[in-house]
């Protein structure tokens, strides 16, 4: 395995992406994954600096285990439940490192609880973030993309989106399926509609990762504790949909670890940090 290290004259080498989500956990990771191929990486979340959230990891961290590797990285602190945060973002973004190449809209914020006990307030906020935040960060990159024709789009998705299955267990997951179904269906109609641009739009949906946010919400127990993942795989595999030909890598909602089987990728090994 070759030794994890940042090449500025990778694949991504003269690209600038744009990451949410990335103050830990999987969004941390696909913008090492990213910088570790030379590009430009700009990271947002809500959290800038260690003590700002309950869980651990912020921007800073992030931005400074890249920088340390030899990267190229800037933080931008954005609450994406806000159309102005939204917006401002875009332009930090495209000022600090270029118009974007590479969207990844990977931010969420979830609450699981049955339908019957769902709030408003949690539902809209929920559908904020993960599904009308992802819809406007992808206009808000699109002109820059169709002008250079050319970009990448991908969208962080979950099986949680499928349709549940017969012996049903209950639980709280539907409002959480709802959005990521709603992700998905846009993926594959706003690949259809940016094609003819060179704009490759695609999902990646993660098995069960170990990150702050499922320790949360204790996900990972003695039931599900052999369907972990390593985290390296949906980097690798957001990096692969991140650099394949727009021509024939798109419109695709991929499973993270039989994605990289199909196209015969080893995952990465990260830099220090992640």
């Amino acid at each position: 395995m070759p030794e994890a290290r940042i090449h500025l004259d990778g694949r991504l080498s003269g690209k600038a992406a744009l990451v949410t989500g990335a103050s830990r956990g999987i969004g941390a990771a696909i913008a090492a994954r990213l910088a570790m191929e030379g590009a430009r990486v700009a990271v947002t979340a809500r959290t800038e600096a260690e003590g700002e959230s309950r869980l651990p990891g912020a921007l800073a961290e992030t931005v400074a285990h890249i920088r340390d590797a030899g990267g190229v990285a800037h933080a931008i602190k954005a609450d994406l439940a806000q159309a102005a945060d939204r917006e401002r973002l875009a332009r930090e973004a495209r000022a600090a490192v270029g118009p974007i190449d590479i969207l990844v809209n990977n931010a969420a914020i979830t609450y699981f609880a049955p339908v019957a006990e769902f709030t408003e307030k949690r539902f809209k906020l929920m559908m904020e973030v993960q599904v009308w935040a992802t819809f406007h960060l992808s206009q808000l990159v699109l002109p820059d993309m169709r002008d250079r024709g050319r970009g990448w789009i991908v969208n962080i998705s979950s099986g949680a989106g499928l349709h549940p299955k017969p012996p049903y267990r209950g639980g709280g997951g539907t409002v959480y399926g709802m959005c990521k179904a709603a992700l998905e269906r846009f993926t594959t109609g706003l690949a259809s509609e940016a094609a003819a641009d060179g704009i490759a739009v695609n999902v990646v949906s993660p098995g069960l990762v170990a990150t702050p946010g499922v320790a949360l919400h204790g996900l990972i127990n003695d039931a599900t504790r052999d369907r972990v993942q390593p985290i390296k795989f949906i980097a690798e595999a957001v990096y692969q949909l991140a650099s394949g030909s727009p021509a024939t890598l798109t419109g695709r909602i991929a499973y993270a670890e039989p994605l990289l089987a199909e196209l015969g990728v080893e995952p990465a090994e990260l830099i220090s940090g992640f």
